[in-house]
Formats: structure tokens, sequence, C-alpha cells
């Protein structure tokens, strides 16, 4: 980090919680030489980034929180975190895809930042678990004055269930609902991904919604900022050779990178040049 004196809050914070998570722990001194910033600043920040649970401050500095696997954070707390990669991988997703297809977008901020992306699709159909997404394309469509439908919008199932702390919709219920479905490709936010364990997440009745849309999915595209490699939950739904494509943020490291490359077929690291491109699935006649 250099030379960051006109980086906006947000983003400064984001460098901060980085660095913290990278080296395990950092100092208030290192950090403002690195940003070009005051210690007053610096103590501003940490103090954000504690109270949405993401870092821990100690004497001097701050640390990592250490999870336990069940933890779970709320819609709010995660939405603020990691935003320029999670715009960069949903501009990179919403190039997959095709007009008149049908799609799924599981829970999380990643998918509700790509929801937003997909708005002028045309002819979409979209089958999704999360609140937040299906009131991205409600508001959208209100928005447009009609008093109805425009030729060419989504048209949007949300699924019922029982809602979780990151406002998805799980149990079974919304197992029943998905399990009757088939979607030309599934855009799937997770909790953590790793080799051993696969994607997981910390809420089981989320796991077990998850593998549902994974088995009524022709293709299944994880759509994951560089933090959630390495990231264990309480309960894997998937193995990643269940995956056909994960886009991720130009933060991944070159080791992680290597290991994806042995396990899945297609890595697209949105925001770098020359990104692989998988071909869109066609539409389901």
């Amino acid at each position: 980090m250099s030379d960051n004196q006109n980086l906006l809050a947000e983003q400064r914070r984001a460098l901060i919680l980085d660095e913290v998570r990278r080296r395990g722990g950092v100092r208030v001194n290192e950090l403002t030489r690195r940003l070009n910033v005051s210690d007053m600043t610096v103590r501003r920040d940490l103090d954000a980034l504690a109270r949405q649970g993401v870092l821990e401050k100690v004497h001097g500095g701050a640390v990592p929180v250490a999870e336990a696997s069940t933890h779970e954070p709320g819609f709010e707390a995660k939405s603020s975190l990691e935003l320029s990669a999670k715009e960069d991988i949903a501009r990179a997703a919403a190039t997959m895809v095709v007009p008149g297809s049908a799609i799924a977008l599981s829970g999380g901020t990643t998918t509700y930042a790509l929801a937003h992306h997909l708005l002028d699709v045309a002819d979409l159909t979209v089958v999704t678990n999360s609140v937040r997404v299906a009131d991205v394309f409600h508001t959208a469509q209100r928005a447009g004055g009609t008093g109805g439908r425009r030729p060419g919008a989504p048209t949007v199932v949300l699924t019922g269930g029982v809602r979780t702390p990151s406002d998805s919709l799980v149990g079974p219920v919304a197992d029943q609902a998905i399990r009757s479905l088939h979607f030309d490709v599934l855009f799937l936010g997770v909790h953590g991904v790793s080799v051993e364990a696969g994607l997981s997440t910390p809420n089981l009745a989320e796991a077990e919604t998850n593998r549902r849309l994974v088995r009524s999915a022709r293709r299944v595209v994880v759509v994951a900022d560089h933090t959630k490699w390495g990231t264990v939950g309480l309960s894997s739904f998937a193995r990643l050779d269940e995956v056909d494509t994960l886009v991720t943020d130009s933060g991944l490291p070159d080791r992680a990178r290597v290991e994806i490359a042995e396990h899945l077929p297609n890595l697209v690291v949105a925001g770098e040049a020359a990104e692989p491109s998988p071909e869109p699935a066609e539409p389901t006649s």
C-alpha cells in the first residue's frame, strides 16, 4: 500500500482489512505510514471495522477475528466489504447471461450486485431465494412507471422459506420449490471456498437449499471475492468438481490461482486484462 492519501474511507478500510488478514495483524503506526493519513483517521477506520465484526482492535493495532464455523454475518455487515471487487465480479458474470435464458441467483451480496447488471437483459426468467435480489428487480419494475410489466422485463420467481441473517430463504419450502425447476445457469454466492471443503456455509438449512440449486442447474458459476478462498463454514454443500466456473477478483493470490486451476475448468479473474470468458449457456427450449 502506498500513496493512498486520496482514498475514500470505504477503499481505505478495505485495504486495511486486507492487510490485517494477509499479515495476521497490523499496528496503527504502520498503517499511518503506508496510507499517508493521520493516526486519528486510522483509529476511526479500525473502530468502524471492529463495529462490523471483521477485525478485533488490540493495543496499538488490530488482528483478524477468529470466526467460528457457525458464524453467519448479516447482509448489512457483508455488504460494506470488498465493494469494488464485488462490482468487478458482477460485471464479469453478467456477460455470461444470454437473453431469454432461465437463471438462478442464490442469496449473497455478490449476487445482489450481479442482479443490478441484469436489469436490461431481455426476457430472463430469474429464480432466486434471496429477498434482496428479488427486490432489485421489483424496484426497477416499479421505477419504470408503466403500471405493469414492461416488454422484455425479467420474470422473477422468489422461493418461499425461512429467512436467514443474510436475507436468503431456506428450508423445506424453498427446497421443494427448487426441486422441480431446471436452470440454464446458477450464479452462486458462497461463505467459503476451499480444496478440502469445497463450497460451504455456516447455515445448515442454507447448505441443503444450495445443494438443491446446484442439482437443478446445467451450469454452476460461483461468484466469490478473494477473501472467500480458504474459508470453511460449518456445512459443505458442493465439491469443487461440481463447479463449472469461479468468478473472483484480482486480489486472489497466485498460489490460490494455481490450486483452483487444478480443480476447476474455468477461472475468471475480474478486473484483469485478458479475462477468460466461458461460452454462455444456450437457453433451454
